[in-house]
C-alpha cells in the first residue's frame, strides 16, 4: 500500500541529494558552460542512463553484491577511479584555449558526450551502494517481498532520474545567458583545470572509498 508521508520524506530527501554537487552536476556544468547545450543534454541523457542501469541492478540484487562482496567493489571502484583521473588530467594538463574559432577544438559529438557522461555514472560503485542502503528505508512496510519490493524500488529509482532531470535542465538554462562569457578563451581554460581537478579530486576519494 502506498504511504504518502514515507514518499513525501523521500522527495525532501532525495531532492537534498540530488543539488548537493558531485561529479554529475560538475559534468553537465562545464558540458554546458564549454561546448553547450547540446553536448550537456546528451552527457546528462548518459548519467541519468547510467542511474537507471544501477537502479535495475540493485532492484535484482546486485546492488547487496557490491555492499558484501570487497572484490566486486573494489574492481568496480578502481575502473570508475581511473577513468575519473583521466578524464580529469587531460582538462587539468590539456586545457582547451578556446571554443568556436578557427583552430579550436570542435565540441565532443553527441555519442562522445553520452558516452562519457554514462561512464562516469557506471563506473562509481558508491551508487549501487548508495541505492541499496537508501532506498529501503522508503519501501512502505506493507509492500510484500520479492518481485513488489524490486517494482517500486525500481519507482524510486525513476523518481530519482526525474527529478535530476529536472535539476540538470536548470543548471542548462542558468548557463545559457552567461555562453558568451563562458566562452572567453581565459575562462574556458580555467574552467577545464577546475573542473579537471575536481574530477581528479572526485577520483582519488572513490579510489580511497571503502565498501
Amino acid at each position: 500500500m502506498f504511504d504518502p508521508a514515507l514518499f513525501a520524506a523521500f522527495l525532501v530527501a532525495i531532492t537534498i541529494l540530488t543539488i548537493t554537487p558531485g561529479v554529475d552536476t560538475a559534468m553537465v556544468l562545464r558540458s554546458a558552460a564549454a561546448e553547450g547545450a547540446h553536448s550537456a543534454v546528451f552527457a546528462g541523457a548518459g548519467i541519468l542512463l547510467g542511474c537507471l542501469i544501477w537502479g535495475a541492478a540493485v532492484s535484482l540484487g546486485f546492488g547487496a553484491l557490491l555492499r558484501v562482496s570487497e572484490l566486486a567493489y573494489t574492481a568496480v571502484k578502481w575502473a570508475g577511479a581511473a577513468y575519473l583521473v583521466w578524464l580529469g588530467a587531460q582538462m587539468l594538463f590539456k586545457p582547451r584555449q578556446s571554443l568556436g574559432e578557427p583552430g579550436a577544438a570542435p565540441p565532443p559529438s553527441a555519442a562522445v558526450a553520452f558516452r562519457r557522461g554514462l561512464l562516469t555514472n557506471l563506473l562509481n560503485p558508491k551508487i549501487g551502494v548508495f541505492y541499496v542502503t537508501f532506498l529501503p528505508q522508503f519501501v512502505p512496510p506493507s509492500v510484500s517481498e520479492g518481485a513488489n519490493v524490486a517494482g517500486f524500488t525500481f519507482f524510486l529509482v525513476g523518481v530519482h532520474v526525474a527529478l535530476t532531470i529536472v535539476w540538470f535542465a536548470g543548471l542548462i538554462l542558468a548557463t545559457a545567458p552567461l555562453g558568451r562569457f563562458l566562452r572567453r578563451p581565459a575562462v574556458v581554460r580555467t574552467m577545464d583545470r577546475a573542473v579537471g581537478a575536481i574530477f581528479i579530486g572526485f577520483g582519488l576519494k572513490l579510489a580511497a572509498s571503502r565498501v
